[in-house]
């Protein structure tokens, strides 16, 4: 059994502790809070031995092999960054970190320490989206001549959700880097690298409520996103994405071709992970539903859906540890996820186009 220790006890709570507790291969060793109250309520409630607001401490009990850390982005460079010092596995909530240089630290990092580091990009394992790219790889659309991304949601659409962290673009608030570091990362699995972009960002709700005084704070993060891409094999992509909308499409991707149309789209606005489903049409012919192969199914359902995306994950990364052998996604997958974020953010202060470096020339430099 594979001890691990959970950090980050919001989205922690809610899909790390289950996941973890239901894999057969590992074992919830300790829980961290900055509140030992709660980190002893935690702890106790999910019958975990160790529980500690000592970060330190925690990280190196010989009982804790790996690390699982959903923390706020801000603190993910800091505690990621002493976890693969004490040569302990880590699993990495995205955003990775506040920019690329953190990022490829730690993938450098991971790879000096011989340790297995992952990002839960979770896209990548829900049953849908394996088969939409089984169907690209088959050449159903032919040659892709235009994708569409529209993925709208309405999670800060109240503005009287109090002032926090996601409105801070210092501590890596914003739709960018919650949604938009998802969706970079999927751009590249699905289709390939990208060339160049250009990014126009919108902050639609400019003030929100501190909670502590009750005073309005201004907001400089983004709640809207624009981002045109030209990927390296010329293929156009148009992405929209937002936090602060009511859309009846929360999630849609169009992939146009000179042999076909494909389409993975999903009207679930509460569970993102299902409810996702493939139409496809051959040149002529009417978009019709796709029926998802048997074999690529969630075993298994949980009240929350988000359990069974990242089991998947978590089942990739105890392969890696089991075999020491870097898995796919890695750190070095955040690396490029958190690149396309930095460029986009140039691009939407110039108001130009920006030029994207391939992975390795960055790693490289």
């Amino acid at each position: 059994m594979i001890g691990v220790a959970i950090v980050g006890t919001g989205f922690g709570q809610k899909v790390h502790i289950p996941a973890f507790q239901a894999h057969h291969k590992t074992k919830i060793t300790a829980v961290y809070h900055r509140d030992i109250n709660k980190a002893k309520i935690i702890a106790e409630n999910n019958n975990v031995p160790h529980f500690s607001d000592n970060f330190t401490e925690i990280i190196n009990l010989p009982e804790v092999d790996a690390v699982s850390i959903s923390t706020p982005p801000f603190l993910h460079y800091k505690m990621g960054k002493q976890v693969l010092e004490a040569g302990k596995h880590l699993l990495l909530e995205k955003p990775v970190t506040l920019n690329a240089n953190e990022a490829k630290e730690l993938y450098q990092l991971a790879k000096a320490k011989n340790v297995i580091a992952t990002v839960d990009f979770e896209f990548r394992f829900i049953p849908a989206w394996q088969y939409f790219q089984q169907l690209l790889n088959t050449n159903y659309v032919g040659n892709i001549r235009l994708i569409k991304i529209d993925w709208l949601g309405s999670s800060r659409a109240d503005t009287s959700r109090p002032y926090n962290w996601y409105s801070r673009k210092d501590q890596g608030g914003g739709v960018l880097g919650s949604l938009g570091s998802h969706a970079f990362d999927y751009i590249n699995w699905l289709f390939g690298p990208v060339r160049k972009l250009n990014a126009y960002f919108n902050t639609a709700i400019s003030q929100r409520i501190d909670s502590e005084n009750g005073e309005l704070k201004a907001v400089n993060t983004d709640d809207n996103c624009l981002i045109s891409l030209e990927l390296t094999n010329g293929i156009p992509c148009q992405i929209a994405i937002s936090a602060v909308v009511h859309a009846p499409r929360p999630h849609w991707i169009e992939v146009y071709g000179d042999k076909g149309t494909l389409v993975l789209g999903s009207e679930e606005q509460k569970d993102y992970i299902h409810g996702f489903k493939i139409w496809g049409s051959q040149v002529g012919g009417s978009l019709t539903e796709m029926e998802i192969p048997q074999q690529l199914l969630f075993p298994q359902h949980y009240a929350d859906g988000r359990i069974c995306a990242f089991l998947r994950v978590v089942d990739q990364w105890v392969t890696g540890i089991e075999s020491k052998q870097e898995i796919i996604p890695s750190l070095k997958e955040g690396v490029y996820s958190q690149l396309l974020m930095d460029l986009s953010h140039q691009s939407n202060d110039s108001k130009m186009w920006v030029d994207v470096p391939s992975l390795g020339e960055f790693l490289a430099e």
